[in-house]
């Protein structure tokens, strides 16, 4: 199917009857949110039923966005990040409520001998920025992300509160899945998630898939009305305390300084979890359905993992965030900061714009890439597009 003259938005891809509304949302995203490429996939109860693709494949380019097009996704590779530890643990290889340094003896430095693998999941660790701040060789280096975090003092009493770990993520979980089991987290999540169900996701590009990646940049959102600006306060609550010199929040966010360039081929090539997942639309979604039910014969969460990964963890006030925030083991719960579709939903956004989650209530798992970035962290006006469109229709 293609968008129509009238729009002038030329949408590819496929929508099953009564699922109508998210292509129009997605439409809507081109025409009034400044999207420049996108795509979005919905699975129903392990079937897909909105599959779709439009825009430029480059958000400052001209080549179309391809049925193949894959994008780096930022942090909603965290919640595929987040299954590994979670799959482990149901598989009897780590213990959730074993201190990290049980697995990772040089973590048990500078009062973090009680850190759990949960805190780490939970962002409950103390442990979201880093005294000195890395460059961007070392970041992708495999080494000095471990090393530095293993070495870095908590900023509160690991497990009595909670601040999101925007960069720190990837080398405590990263370092945690590759003590347990002798393989990198990219390698893990390759063949023990992505060949079974057939996802094009990745933690470090392989080169021969280079080709498909299509290049990320800022833009600009157009201004938002009464009910947009509402939404808007705890994007505006971060990006204020981001702007505060040495605040929890800027220390946070600059842990790699400066941030590498997403479109370098090394930055794509690496492996970091927090940041630099590369996917298409369609696996973000195929691999939430699988958390949540069966898909063509596969399933990631046995019942009793699925409620850990959904049972809240943490809640309430941010120290990085700032405002109210809600996790589970390794993802964002339902709530002010992260709307997903329902109370029970679990997923993970992208800051700038994608976004997964799966919602078991409705059987509902969704996927939303984009190369446009717009500010914030959370709660991106696109994605919450298309999550009201999937709301509506249900």
């Amino acid at each position: 199917m293609s968008g129509s003259a009238e729009t002038g938005v030329d949408v590819r891809g496929t929508v099953a009857p009564g699922f109508e509304a998210v292509r129009d949302a997605f439409v809507r995203n081109f025409e009034e949110r400044g999207e420049r490429g996108a795509a979005v996939a919905l699975y129903r109860d392990g079937r897909k039923v909105v599959d779709l693709w439009a825009g430029t494949k480059d958000v400052d380019g001209t080549e179309p966005w391809a049925v193949d097009t894959v994008q780096v996704v930022r942090s909603a590779g965290k919640g595929i990040a987040a299954a590994v530890p979670l799959m482990l643990h149901q598989r009897g290889q780590v213990d959730l409520d074993a201190p990290v340094g049980t697995y990772w003896p040089e973590f048990k430095a500078n009062g973090k001998e009680r850190v759990l693998v949960r805190h780490l999941l939970a962002h409950r660790a103390g442990l979201p920025a880093l005294d000195r701040r890395l460059t961007p060789a070392e970041a992708i280096d495999g080494v000095s992300g471990p090393r530095a975090v293993a070495a870095q003092r908590p900023a509160w009493e690991p497990g009595t509160d909670h601040g999101y770990h925007p960069q720190t993520y990837s080398w405590l979980v990263g370092e945690l899945v590759r003590r347990a089991t002798g393989r990198t987290i990219g390698r893990w999540v390759t063949e023990e998630i992505g060949r079974p169900l057939g996802l094009d996701f990745w933690f470090g590009l392989p080169a021969d898939e280079a080709h498909r990646i299509g290049r990320i940049g800022r833009v600009e959102a157009p201004a938002a009305g009464d009910a947009g600006a509402l939404r808007m306060r705890p994007k505006r609550a971060v990006v204020e305390a981001y702007a505060v010199p040495g605040s929890l929040t800027r220390r946070a966010f600059d842990s790699i300084d400066p941030f590498p360039d997403e479109n370098d081929e090394a930055y794509r090539a690496a492996e970091l979890p927090a940041s630099n997942g590369i996917a298409t639309a369609r696996a973000l979604a195929r691999c939430y359905a699988a958390m949540i039910g069966d898909v063509d014969g596969h399933r990631l969460f046995a019942p009793a993992t699925l409620t850990l990964a959904r049972t809240e963890e943490s809640s309430g006030p941010d120290r990085v965030l700032v405002v109210n925030t809600r996790f589970g083991l390794g993802y964002m719960l339902h709530g002010p900061a992260a709307p997903l579709l329902g109370p029970g939903s679990f997923g993970h956004p992208g800051r700038g714009g994608s976004l997964g989650f799966a919602d078991p209530e409705s059987g509902v798992a969704l996927g939303y890439v984009t190369n446009g970035l717009q500010k914030g962290v959370t709660a991106d006006p696109r994605a919450q597009a298309i999550v009201r469109a999937v709301r509506s229709v249900l």
